[in-house]
């Protein structure tokens, strides 16, 4: 075999050999790349999956908390009563001072008349608990209030809840919908939900204290509907109950909240609520910011104490 011959062999060798290394080291960095790229996926995913975990079971922590808020009690001490009698039903609107609006009842005063229902023993009912006690004659306590808030103003935020608060109250407030967010001097979605969550229940004022006796049908279903998903969306709860702006319903009022899936309603005819008053008309015991302790107390201790709320303040 000559000289030339050998030396073709050889660099065909040479470039095999150079060939198979570099393939071979093409293919290890292929692999670890493909390799990091999968643990990068999974770690991402574990990531991903533990995130959802955590959002999960905060969600869930959520919904229970307040599931426990709103569980209803039993009432098995004391001195009870059954649905054959009347409970009051406070009326507030605004607390705050505003010379000559009697809407408006001052702190100081609101704290008062709280600190009065303490001292004495008063146990504050849930909406759900009022319910179960006139529909499903659920024994309550014999010295049993509840506390209820028109239209949905801040100051029930800034001041009436911090007291309710110290007193470990329950209370409901029944909004305007339209006026969440966007009025002043009106509630806002994240203090709806911080009190939602300690005991302060939010139900339904319509859209835009709408007098629904002065609607037709239709408009009627549109606004306590419209209203109640609203609160629905904002605070993750059911709807149940709501009290008429103005004190104004016709029978088309009571037709169209069955057809939107309310169960309960109030007016502003002065007295306690009973069962026979029918479930949608319930009564309420106005508080005036002209109102003494005397007149409270009297308000509060005598069913029949009889003084209507003038109509004119309706609201």
């Amino acid at each position: 075999m000559n000289k030339g011959y050998k030396k073709i062999i050889l660099m065909v060798c040479i470039v095999l050999m150079v060939g198979l290394v570099g393939y071979k080291l093409f293919n290890d960095r292929k692999v670890k790349s493909e390799n990091q790229l999968t643990n990068d996926q999974n770690t991402s995913a574990n990531k991903k999956s533990n995130q959802e975990e955590k959002n999960k079971e905060q969600t869930n922590a959520n919904k229970d908390k307040s599931t426990e808020v709103k569980k209803e009690r039993e009432f098995k001490e004391g001195k009870l009563k059954y649905n054959d009698i009347s409970v009051p039903v406070l009326m507030y609107h605004s607390i705050d001072y505003e010379k000559g609006n009697e809407l408006r009842v001052p702190k100081e005063k609101f704290k008062e008349q709280m600190q009065y229902l303490k001292d004495n023993d008063y146990t504050t009912l849930t909406l759900d608990e009022l319910y179960s006690f006139l529909v499903n004659n659920k024994p309550i306590p014999e010295k049993s209030v509840v506390i209820t808030f028109d239209d949905g103003y801040e100051d029930n935020y800034s001041n009436a809840y911090p007291i309710l608060k110290e007193f470990g109250f329950n209370a409901t407030i029944f909004v305007i919908t339209n006026a969440i967010d966007n009025e002043k001097p009106f509630i806002t979605s994240a203090q709806l939900k911080e009190m939602e969550q300690n005991g302060i229940d939010i139900e339904s004022h319509t859209l835009a204290h709408d007098e629904l006796n002065k609607l037709p049908y239709d408009k009627q279903v549109e606004t306590l509907k419209g209203a109640r998903e609203f609160i629905e969306k904002k605070l993750n709860k059911k709807v149940k109950y709501i009290a008429y702006p103005f004190g104004k319903w016709n029978n088309d009022t009571i037709k169209a909240l069955k057809e939107t899936g309310y169960d309960m309603a109030f007016t502003t005819v002065g007295g306690w609520s009973n069962k026979s008053q029918g479930i949608y008309t319930l009564h309420r015991v106005y508080v005036s910011a002209n109102y003494d302790m005397n007149e409270f107390k009297r308000r509060l201790t005598n069913p029949k104490y009889n003084v209507s709320h003038n109509k004119s303040n309706n609201n």
